[in-house]
């Protein structure tokens, strides 16, 4: 009867031990944290990947497209020179805050990771207000460029004794162009400034210490 109680005992110690050490590998409390990057990879079904800046850089060219579309040519019989400029300037700076931006930080794969690829990067109901600034910016060198353009050719024509002078007129594709390449320029600068001064903050807390 003891040998029999030992061995009742010692099985139920033993059971009581494996017991123990299933429950913790399977309660999640006590599990770390997995980034939720790293879980996308094992939920996502990659059938025809795109990178990430594929996908934001032709994002950015297609609504700069259709704001040349829908605002410069469809109001374009109707608004003209510098308050043509301004309504454009709204409308880019709009779908910039509300669309662009807001496309971009539900493909993120985590909080801020596309922030570099944004100018105005804040996230609250003045940051509008910024990005129409911005946008004016953009649209003032874009024109820039229109007219430097037109002027070479312009001379051109001349040099060569043409009384023509063929224009470069403003249509969605060459100004998605522009303003992408500006956008991304204007964006790196930006970024290079913002490195720079992290990067010296850096040094001088580690001079400190």
């Amino acid at each position: 009867m003891k040998k029999q109680a030992k061995k009742d005992r010692s099985a139920q110690a033993y059971y009581d031990v494996k017991t123990d050490a299933v429950e913790q590998l399977l309660s999640t409390e006590k599990a770390p944290a997995v980034p939720a990057a790293e879980l996308r990879k094992y939920t996502k079904k990659h059938r025809f990947h795109i990178p990430a800046p594929v996908k934001i850089i032709g994002l950015k060219f297609w609504f700069a497209g259709a704001a040349c579309y829908f605002f410069l040519w469809g109001l374009g019989m109707y608004v003209h020179g510098l308050d043509m400029l301004l309504v454009l300037a709204i409308g880019l700076g709009l779908m910039t805050d509300l669309m662009v931006n807001r496309l971009l930080r539900n493909m993120e794969p985590e909080e801020r990771a596309y922030d570099k690829w944004m100018m105005v990067t804040a996230r609250s109901f003045w940051s509008v207000f910024l990005n129409v600034i911005y946008a004016g910016v953009i649209l003032f060198c874009i024109f820039q460029v229109y007219g430097i353009l037109n002027y070479a050719m312009g001379v051109n024509a001349a040099a060569s004794g043409t009384e023509e002078v063929a224009m470069i007129g403003v249509e969605p594709f060459l100004f998605g162009i522009l303003y992408l390449v500006f956008d991304l320029l204007l964006i790196g600068f930006r970024n290079m400034f913002l490195r720079v001064i992290r990067d010296a903050g850096e040094k001088v807390s580690a001079g400190g210490r």
